[in-house]
């Protein structure tokens, strides 16, 4: 019973964490994996961090979420090219560590590890606070002026 609770609560951090750098994901993919792959080949880190920040400025407080300098490619024949972004989330006591995974129609992620600064007292609350700081961590996206 346990470890069903705790893979439901892991499914559910997951698909928070993929709902909230959905706009993020969207605006990398808009670069070209061949790209992606030629700075990963050159260990050109440099210019990943700046089209990665250029994409989290968008949608994200200052310092929120951060390129983690890792990134790797996976190049097989019987698969779509897949670019893999090591990020980093901190938010209030929450630290989020996870790889963005691009393909060229789809994104996903995978967390590697959770941290709360704060002792919850269940696995609910935890993911309660995660979602919660996912939320406070985008900025508010202007809204449409109404013409009267």
């Amino acid at each position: 019973m346990l470890l069903k609770q705790r893979n439901s609560q892991a499914l559910l951090r997951s698909k928070a964490l993929a709902e909230g750098v959905k706009e993020v994901a969207a605006e990398l993919r808009l670069v070209d994996l061949a790209d992606f792959v030629t700075f990963i080949h050159r260990e050109e880190f440099a210019n990943i961090q700046d089209l990665v920040n250029s994409s989290i400025e968008l949608f994200f407080k200052d310092g929120t979420l951060t390129y983690g300098a890792m990134a790797a490619f996976d190049l097989e024949w019987d698969r779509p090219p897949t670019v893999t972004l090591g990020l980093e989330f901190h938010h209030k006591s929450v630290t989020i560590l996870f790889d963005l995974l691009l393909q060229t129609y789809e994104a996903g992620v995978e967390i590697r590890a959770i941290s709360f600064a704060e002792v919850l007292l269940s696995a609910e609350a935890e993911t309660k606070s995660l979602i919660d700081a996912i939320a406070a961590a985008k900025l508010s996206r202007p809204q449409k002026c109404r013409r009267q």
